[in-house]
């Protein structure tokens, strides 16, 4: 399998591609931010938390610091998933926190943000999640939230609080953690405002004491600071997608696969139109059209006057507008996103920029005291699990029973039979050296073949009789999907209270691995 672009990058490889390597935050500190009117974002954003109802002594204190002349952000964002949507999208948001605590002083204060992605228009990315009680039982809670607009829009509904709360009902934990778990939801749906705001509420909730900023840039006094950039992209509508397109060619060249692709005509920008869609903007050297309307490009400044909300930027230029805002020394990303960054290098020198340090964001698997004690027993890892859950499981029981029919020393053995009878063929006739080598080859393959499916039986067998196999699934494989991408973070607060947040704010900025919730 050909390795991936985040993990080149991780490696210290594709400078090439993106500015600083992933060793380079000495030097990101170094750097300065000159340009940043931090005084009129730490008052756009007083005015957002204060409409959120979030502007608590510990926000205005981090906006204080923020304000401060040499100050610079860690950054981090996500799509507004319903209860935080998958548990990665925390573990972001501490890692931010994190790395800005760890760099923070008073001469030049470094400030956590958590920008939310209230622009986006894709529903079917945000209106579901997987939860996990403690009898084994996956809660799937899908609201039926409307598709094309953008997420800022969609007003948040009282039947999708009662479908929560029928949620928390039927959810086997203990009473006092399940409550705890209620109030932070309460709290967050009770102010009302968009679907985006709901999630807002959650994250800060979750994370403001430990240094957090929320940012919703559909926020009119944060969109208005944003206008600048987008009207520089009106002017010349094309050369960012012809940046990432060039980009595009250079990493299949160097053997990558781009994340980005932008058709012919297509820009970075989307619109907001009459009938609450968001439409992509394509231009054709003269005109804009979004596939139900032309634009003349002094109809989408008036329209950027009027209401700088209704213009947005597309994944290739959302981080160049981002950080056309903010003062970023670091932007906390995963791996689709150090792949976005990988073309995104030159879109940021189109709007006078230097892309920042962009920090692999921690990961964690959390795991719970049942399935520890399995996987202790099994000698395994989570991600040997998620890689294989049955073969892990068949190989441990076929070890315990001392079952040499499936172990590898067995096929070895075989191999090095067959390969002495090749030879000794071959030393007889020398014509049947090809054939014996191919029946090696084959032979082998089957019997190994055979091997596995003997293991994955005996995993079979042994789930029928304790439920072991299904029990890692659920936990390390919920619906198919590695943990961290599928289980809402609330799961573990619900049965753990608030030890697994705890745990989360211990860990260095940037950790990876698995964690044991006692």
């Amino acid at each position: 399998m050909a390795r991936t672009i985040a993990t080149a990058y991780k490696q210290g490889e594709m400078t090439d591609f993106i500015r600083l390597p992933a060793q380079g935050l000495a030097q990101a500190q170094a750097e300065a931010r000159p340009g940043i009117d931090r005084a009129a974002l730490a008052g756009a954003l007083r005015d957002y938390h204060r409409s959120l109802g979030t502007l608590n002594a510990e926000t205005q204190a981090l906006l204080d610091r923020l304000a401060h002349p040499a100050s610079r952000v860690v950054v981090t964002g996500q799509q507004a998933g319903v209860l935080t949507g998958p548990a990665y999208s925390v573990h972001k948001a501490a890692d931010a926190a994190l790395l800005a605590r760890s760099l923070d002083h008073e001469e030049a204060p470094v400030v956590a943000i958590y920008w939310i992605a209230s622009q986006d228009h894709d529903a079917a990315e945000v209106a579901s999640t997987t939860l996990l009680d403690m009898s084994e039982r996956l809660h799937r809670l899908v609201l039926d939230v409307p598709e094309g607009q953008p997420i800022g829009r969609i007003a948040w509904r009282e039947e999708w609080t009662a479908q929560i709360r029928q949620l928390l009902a039927e959810f086997d934990a203990p009473a006092e953690y399940r409550a705890a778990v209620s109030g932070r939801i309460e709290q967050a749906v009770s102010g009302g405002g968009s679907y985006a705001d709901v999630f807002a509420r959650l994250i800060h909730g979750l994370l403001s004491t430990a240094g957090l900023l929320v940012l919703d840039p559909m926020f009119p006094a944060l969109a208005r600071l944003m206008a600048p950039a987008l009207r520089r992209e009106l002017e010349q509508p094309l050369a960012s997608s012809e940046k990432i397109e060039d980009a595009a060619h250079r990493l299949e060249r160097a053997g990558f696969e781009p994340q980005l692709r932008r058709p012919a005509g297509a820009t970075n920008l989307f619109v907001e139109e009459e009938d609450g869609q968001r439409r992509l903007l394509r231009f054709d050297g003269k005109r804009f059209q979004s596939g139900t309307r032309e634009y003349s490009r002094d109809e989408l400044l008036a329209l950027l006057e009027d209401d700088p909300s209704r213009l947005t930027p597309a994944a290739g230029l959302r981080p160049a507008v981002q950080d056309t805002l903010l003062p970023t020394l670091a932007f906390v990303v995963g791996p689709g996103e150090i792949a976005y960054g990988a073309q995104l290098r030159e879109v940021y020198e189109l709007h006078g920029l230097h892309q920042p340090l962009l920090w692999p964001r921690l990961s964690v698997t959390w795991l719970e005291p049942n399935v520890a004690r399995i996987m202790r027993r099994l000698g395994t890892t989570a991600a040997q699990v998620q890689a294989d859950p049955e073969g892990v499981l068949g190989r441990a029981l076929a070890a315990e029973r001392q079952a040499g029919a499936v172990s590898a020393e067995r096929l070895q053995a075989i191999r090095e039979q067959l390969g002495a009878l090749t030879g000794e063929l071959a030393a007889l006739d020398p014509t049947l050296e090809g054939a014996a080598a191919k029946t090696q080859i084959r032979t082998t393959a089957r019997i190994a073949h055979l091997q596995e499916l003997a293991v994955r039986a005996l995993a079979r067998a042994e789930d029928e009789r304790s439920g072991q196999l299904t029990r890692l699934k659920k936990h390390l494989l919920p619906n198919g999907v590695p943990q961290e991408r599928e289980m809402n973070f609330l799961t573990f607060l619900l049965k753990h209270g608030e030890t697994p947040l705890q745990m989360l704010l211990e860990l260095s900025p940037g950790w990876n691995g698995e964690l044991e919730i006692p």
